[in-house]
């Protein structure tokens, strides 16, 4: 059974939180380029840009869907959701934001730098997520963090994006 964590208001004022601190890394133009992990990555992103445009930052964004880069894309059935990539403008020599919701393994942000590397060369390429659950499996951590919890083996963390609220459940991964 699942178990609210974080509410809408923690979860809008961490949100508030890493849009700030974005609006910190905007170029001399004042300007970002971010680019949002389909599905929850590319919501967060949705929520920080419209946070930065009423700040007065320009936004270029993007979405990457990284199905056929996952390393674990045997394990996830023959027809895995595919959605399409929109990378509206070129990456080469920009500092790019990369977004995704939760961060646990680091294996998509592993295989989104994949995919944002066949796209081009980008200057840098940091991290944003709106959490941070711990149990990284390879060298890959966050840049922007809106909420840091630990969450043990077996559980497992998901954004819940509800019309009526933004929402993080844990909850037991049957074995």
């Amino acid at each position: 059974m699942p178990n609210t964590i974080f509410d809408s208001d923690h979860v809008n004022a961490a949100l508030d939180v890493m849009a700030h601190a974005l609006k910190e890394h905007a170029n001399s133009d004042n300007e970002i380029y971010m680019i949002g992990i389909h599905r929850g990555g590319a919501k967060v992103a949705d929520a920080l840009e419209h946070r930065l445009k009423k700040a007065g930052t320009t936004i270029h964004r993007g979405n990457l869907d990284i199905s056929f880069y996952r390393d674990d894309l045997d394990t996830i059935g023959p027809n895995p959701e595919v959605r399409p990539s929109d990378l509206p403008f070129d990456l080469a020599d920009r500092h790019i934001w990369l977004v995704d919701d939760v961060l646990y393994t680091g294996r998509t942000i592993r295989a989104a730098m994949g995919d944002i590397f066949d796209y081009g060369r980008p200057a840098s390429v940091k991290l944003a997520v709106l959490v941070d659950r711990g149990g990284q499996e390879l060298p890959i951590a966050a840049n922007n963090i809106g909420i840091s919890h630990h969450a043990a083996l077996g559980q497992s963390v998901k954004l819940i994006t509800d019309p009526a609220g933004w929402y993080i459940e844990q909850r037991l991964v049957k074995p």
